[in-house]
């Protein structure tokens, strides 16, 4: 009998505890849990924010070479459109989505983030966007026009 190999699974929404009020476990846990269960890739994607990656590249330094992909990104709750996570591929991608968060807190009060469609409208290169529905959403016409303008923003991506 020849055995099963695990089927490869990425996380590709992980919300850290730097994600007030909606994520709990701390970056390194989150880590040290995808290892466990074996996944190929985690994205550490903290709402509007960057703060979970370090401490979950700290931990990431730390495995074997090949253990694990470690991918930054960040959700977003868009003022006037869907909830979105927005996966960095490159150094420059990263700079682009470092960019879009800055841009997001200084638009608002401290603590609190602004940022609308207007605000990717130009697209971000190198970056990869999901489209989050709404808990209470079935697929329908509302959701797939929220994809198509998604699509548009982020060609292939």
């Amino acid at each position: 009998m020849q055995a099963v190999q695990p089927i490869a699974f990425a996380e590709l929404y992980a919300r850290s505890c730097f994600s007030f009020l909606t994520g709990a476990s701390h970056p390194e846990e989150l880590v040290d849990q995808a290892v466990a269960h074996g996944y190929t890739a985690l994205a550490i994607t903290d709402e509007c924010s960057m703060a979970g990656i370090v401490r979950a590249w700290s931990a990431w330094k730390a495995l074997p070479q090949g253990t694990l992909h470690l991918i930054i990104g960040t959700s977003l709750r868009l003022a006037d459109g869907p909830d979105l996570v927005l996966l960095a591929t490159d150094r420059a991608a990263y700079g682009q989505l470092s960019s879009l968060v800055t841009r997001g807190r200084r638009a608002a009060d401290k603590g609190s983030y602004h940022l609308t469609r207007a605000d990717l409208d130009p697209g971000l290169p190198g970056c990869l966007a999901l489209l989050v529905p709404p808990d209470d959403t079935r697929p329908g016409p509302a959701l797939a026009d929220e994809a198509r303008w998604l699509a548009a923003r982020f060609p292939g991506d």
